[in-house]
């Protein structure tokens, strides 16, 4: 068995792992990379480039069918399903590829291949053919889907989105169930490609909203197109022969149906890969949920003391913001760290931003009236602006007008706080909106940005005079909120 001491050892070569072997290489090269398994990330290899793909060619078939809106005949739209798989896995493997030539510039000696495990808080296992003592650890572990038992009823026939990525051809039928982004992403192009498609949920959640107004127009809006139960009673699921017999009760009438499919979809959430590192070996403070307790902006985990540990954890294994543009920041704030452990310091985080790229899209931008009222206390500080896209012009040439948007905005001070966005190419205006935050601009200072005409962003500047219409401003006021203030 071979020994060796390193400054930092990195354990996953995931997006946040190999963002953070380029941010500690910058400061030492005294560093290694441990993954257990193919390397590649998530995001290339089933997450976000091969769902846009599908994704890709189910809108390709849906402007085919609508087309007769515009005074254009097609006479039928066929869907090939292996030529669409055959492209979705081509381009998969193209952006895989770009990854694995990245790894490429990483020397062989900073790379070990095989499962890492926790002996005490400085030594790992690898396999069983390396025992590696470090002064710096980062945990860049990833997650994987997650399901309720009553799922594996299904057998061999419940899959998940990795799954997806590796079928031949579609499939006849599929049942999601889980409609966050992954089962909304999913369910929706699936149904857009002519396969048959039935979608669960519990609770009433849609995608990433927290809004109920724009819950229940993302329920009506989706339910035009596909079936959506966002809150299912399924009363069983059982494998049969080649097919999965779901019994449920139907979303309107009640009444209790049975219907069969050729796979269960799972896209109820994920779990952090961190229950095969025997993490309990690690001196980490866990949660609740067996987690590290860590400050997100350092990513510094907490030892059983509560004092900082010479451990970090990065990316989707924090379970903190499991997105990939977050995974690599992370992966860069823990990396310098572990490079300075004598020399820890505070990251810059970024506004919050989450997309679904459904039609019409989801977004959220900041955080939630919810969680903006609990941090305000609930001094009534927040002011809030609507629009809907119902008769927005551009929205209406394109065939495109459905959608909402919900601004928030602190009285007083007119600062900009957050959004959630249900319309037409709200990635771009999601955006916009998040650069704003960032930048702490005002209502007013938005505003005073051109906008062109005719365009969807008229739409936003419609929402932000209506949120600036709702603002009460004024030195009284600022200093009021100022005092309830967001706090940390």
């Amino acid at each position: 068995m071979q020994q060796r001491n390193v400054k930092i050892a990195i354990i996953g070569a995931g997006s946040a792992g190999l963002s953070a072997w380029h941010a500690a290489h910058k400061h030492t090269d005294d560093v290694v990379l441990i993954e257990a398994g193919n390397y590649g990330t998530t995001c290339a290899r089933v997450g976000c480039m091969p769902s846009k793909l599908l994704i890709a060619a189910a809108n390709a078939a849906h402007a085919a069918r609508k087309a007769d809106m515009f005074g254009i005949t097609v006479n039928e739209v066929g869907v090939n399903g292996q030529a669409v798989m055959a492209r979705v896995k081509h381009q998969r493997d193209h952006f895989v590829g770009n990854v694995l030539k990245s790894m490429k510039t990483i020397p062989a000696s900073h790379q070990l291949h095989g499962h890492a495990r926790f002996i005490d808080p400085h030594t790992l296992m690898i396999g069983d053919h390396t025992k590696l003592a470090a002064e710096a650890i980062i945990i860049a572990t990833g997650s994987r889907p997650t399901w309720p038992k009553l799922l594996e009823g299904a057998g061999d026939r419940l899959i998940t989105n990795d799954d997806v990525f590796n079928w031949n051809t579609l499939p006849e039928s599929v049942a999601i169930v889980g409609p966050g982004v992954i089962g909304m992403e999913l369910g929706q192009a699936l149904s857009r490609l002519g396969v048959r498609t039935r979608t669960f949920g519990v609770g009433g959640v849609i995608g990433p909203f927290q809004s109920e107004t724009l819950r229940q127009l993302a329920d009506e809006t989706f339910n035009r197109e596909l079936y959506l139960d966002a809150d299912a009673s399924l009363d069983s699921i059982e494998r049969r022969e080649s097919t999965v017999a779901i019994t449920f009760y139907e979303r309107d009438s009640r009444q209790k149906l049975s219907e069969t499919f050729d796979y269960v979809l799972a896209a109820t959430g994920r779990r952090p890969n961190l229950d095969q590192l025997d993490i309990t070996q690690a001196g980490l403070k866990l949660n609740e949920h067996g987690v590290p307790e860590f400050n997100r902006f350092t990513l510094q985990c907490l030892d059983v003391q509560s004092a900082p540990s010479h451990i970090f954890i990065a990316g989707d294994a924090n379970q903190s913001a499991p997105l990939l543009h977050e995974a690599i920041t992370e992966g860069k704030i823990a990396g310098r760290n572990a490079a300075f452990l004598d020399d820890v310091q505070v990251g810059q985080r970024n506004a919050p931003l989450a997309i679904v790229f459904t039609e019409p899209q989801m977004a959220i931008v900041g955080e939630s009236r919810d969680t903006l009222d609990k941090r305000y206390g609930g001094c009534g500080c927040i002011a809030e602006g609507n629009v809907s896209f119902a008769d927005q012009g551009r929205a209406l040439v394109m065939g495109e007008n459905m959608g909402y948007f919900e601004l928030y905005a602190e009285h007083g001070s007119g600062q900009f706080l957050g959004a959630e966005l249900f319309g037409p190419q709200v990635e771009h205006m999601a955006h916009l909106l998040a650069w704003s935050l960032e930048q702490k601009l005002t209502v007013s200072q938005m505003l005073a940005m051109p906008f062109y005409h005719p365009v969807l962003e008229e739409g936003l500047r419609s929402g932000l005079h209506d949120l600036q219409a709702n603002l009460r401003q004024g030195p009284a006021i600022t200093e009021r909120c100022m005092e309830c203030g967001p706090g940390d």
